[in-house]
């Protein structure tokens, strides 16, 4: 990469190998910009001879009046994994390219899901012309019941990824706001202001695509998640030709790469390796039953256990709803291949002899609520674990979920099972592509721009450098973060200011309304306990009445607490009085009066810093 880099540079704060900030995200967190105001301060230079295409042959015009610019907002994705949601706008008509979830993280307590802020779009929902789903994956397709409650658009994608996508619309009742349009490999259809083509390539969920919008500004070109597995379970393969041919004639202006591999090099091994390890592991424990839990929606990973549970004369059973019902929808739509015969209720494994048995489960993750935490625990309803049974764990834990993993496994072995997981054995590839892969793609596509998508910052860097490496030049490759936009035009690819691209807390019903306060408070409350102080108040005669009353809940402190309750009680009585005489009376000042004479004295004493609950009670 060459010397002048932001990549390489210490960046106007001066602090070696760190990009500047950039502050005032909608959100309110800052964002790390590595390439300046703009990626293209003017008319492209030494990158337009790299690229071999001149602006006459892609259609742009640097006239006034010419082609209309089009814009790109990233509302997640771009820094974590999950949230992936991006907009597409040419002459104010918008596209939306993904509505996933995250998981919550740790620090998050209470929160069932964290989705992209929606705000941008709801404010413009008379803008939106339909909602394009690159692949069933919940970090893609998760948010799209919450969308819809606001926007009732077309939705396209795949046939499976629709029903994929339909099961949480469906539970959310909220089917009737959206056209599901079922869009085929290499179809190319008018969607609003773009032309949109689809094409096919691999992942860990039959039936992706990469997506390719014809633009007035020429061709830009979304990966999608992808790998290039060249021996997949069903023989779809990515379509690496179109896309040449796309770069040949007329060129990709943009490319959005993949990068939650980014970091890891060579090629990720074929889907179908993993079929040839079950097989051997099914073989070597003969008589022993089985229960392999992966991802609901890895249908070709389900295919491949079927497939080694048929091969050893076993009948398959599914547990967990998720897992159930996706079987069902992939049999019905012919994309996973299991005899009806071969097929038993998870009920009736207990009556079955254990060599003849294979349940396929849900909770890879970990999940607390999951079949496979629920077998862990023991306390499955449809059946336990005997010592004797192996539990195969064929996916690898999302950033964030290995904590929740390792319990489930340490269950496991409490009941006396085998656990075989992709640290024993190859039970496990990932569906994304590593740096050959990502690197065969730019060879392929050649883009004049490049902005790498879809993982964390990290990720994000080192594919910047791997185009670097590539020859790509400084200002053809930006990084951005949730929350930008940026505008391609025919003078290059330029930031183009900002959008809310902040987190939005799902906690039961409730959407929304968590704000980062209600976290801080709920992380205090798991983390020092909290006092609650409840003192009795005669605001005409302005005196304290009685004794404070001091409780305590999740909060310990070694030594005597009852003497050091008695020294606050007294501290507080005091303040309060104090407060009093002063024409300090109204409701609010007594509280803080309250919470920072408790606060006070039992920092000095304990040296911790529970949350302090003042309850004033007046007569």
């Amino acid at each position: 990469m060459a010397s002048g880099s932001p990549l390489a540079d210490p960046g106007k704060d001066g602090k070696d190998g760190k990009e500047p900030t950039r502050k005032g995200g909608a959100d309110g967190r800052s964002h790390q910009g590595t390439r300046g105001e703009d990626a293209a301060a003017g008319p492209a230079k030494a990158g337009a001879a790299k690229t071999g295409r001149s602006a006459a042959k892609t259609g742009r015009s640097a006239t006034k009046g010419g082609p209309a610019p089009v814009r790109i907002a990233f509302l997640g994705g771009l820094g974590e994994i999950g949230r992936n949601c991006a907009c597409v706008e040419v002459d104010g008509r918008i596209l939306v390219l993904d509505v996933g979830i995250m998981f919550p993280e740790p620090d998050m307590p209470g929160v069932d899901l964290v989705l992209p802020d929606l705000s941008y779009l709801r404010e413009r929902a008379d803008r939106v012309d339909g909602v394009i789903l690159t692949h069933g994956h919940e970090d893609h397709t998760g948010g799209l019941a919450y969308l819809l409650r606001d926007l009732a658009v077309p939705v396209y994608g795949s046939e499976l990824t629709l029903g994929l996508a339909r099961n949480r619309v469906d539970e959310a009742g909220l089917a009737s706001r959206a056209d599901f349009v079922v869009v085929r490999d290499g179809e190319r259809r008018r969607i609003g202001p773009c032309d949109v083509e689809f094409i096919p390539v691999t992942h860990s969920v039959p039936h992706a695509f990469a997506t390719v919008f014809h633009t007035p500004q020429g061709v830009i070109l979304h990966s999608g998640d992808f790998k290039i597995d060249l021996h997949p379970v069903d023989g779809r393969r990515t379509d690496l030709a179109r896309m040449g041919a796309l770069a040949s004639d007329p060129g990709v202006r943009l490319l959005l790469g993949d990068s939650t591999n980014a970091e890891e090099p060579g090629f990720t091994p074929s889907e179908s390796t993993v079929g040839v390890t079950l097989r051997k592991v099914f073989l070597e424990r003969p008589g022993r039953r089985f229960v392999v839990t992966c991802f609901a929606s890895h249908i070709h990973r389900v295919q491949q256990v079927a497939d080694a549970a048929l091969a050893g004369g076993r009948k398959v059973a599914t547990l967990g709803r998720s897992m159930q019902k996706n079987v069902a929808l992939a049999r019905r739509l012919g994309v996973l291949q299991i005899p009806d015969d071969a097929l038993v209720d998870v009920e009736t494994v207990d009556s079955l002899p254990p060599g003849q048995v294979c349940v396929i489960s849900t909770g890879s993750q970990g999940e607390p609520m999951s079949a496979l935490s629920r077998l862990a625990s023991g306390e499955n309803r449809f059946f336990s674990l005997r010592p004797d049974d192996v539990v195969v764990i064929s996916a690898h834990p999302i950033p964030g979920n290995e904590w929740s993993v390792g319990r489930v496994i340490d269950g496991l072995h409490r009941r006396g099972v085998e656990v075989i997981h992709s640290g024993v054995e190859a039970v496990h590839v990932s569906g994304h592509a590593r740096q050959g892969e990502l690197a065969t793609l730019l060879s392929v596509v050649h883009p004049e721009y490049f902005i790498p998508v879809h993982g964390e910052y990290r990720h994000m860097a080192n594919h910047a450098r791997l185009a670097a490496s590539m020859g790509m030049a400084d200002d053809r490759v930006m990084l951005c973060e949730d929350g930008d936009a940026v505008r391609l035009d025919a003078t290059g690819l330029h930031r183009d200011g900002e959008v809310p691209g902040g987190y939005l807390y799902v906690d039961g019903s409730s959407v929304g309304d968590i704000g980062h306060g209600v976290l801080r408070d709920r992380r205090v409350l798991s983390e020092e306990g909290v006092i609650m102080v409840v003192a009795t108040v005669d605001q005409r005669r302005r005196e304290v009445v009685g004794e404070p009353q001091l409780i305590a809940r999740g909060w310990a402190y070694d030594t005597d607490s009852e003497a050091l309750f008695a020294e606050a009680a007294v501290l507080v009585s005091e303040a309060l009085a104090k407060a009093l005489a002063s024409d300090g009376h109204d409701h609010e000042t007594l509280n803080r009066v309250a919470r920072k004479a408790l606060g006070r004295v039992v920092g000095a004493r304990t040296r911790q810093r529970p949350m302090i609950v003042p309850v004033i009670v007046t007569v």
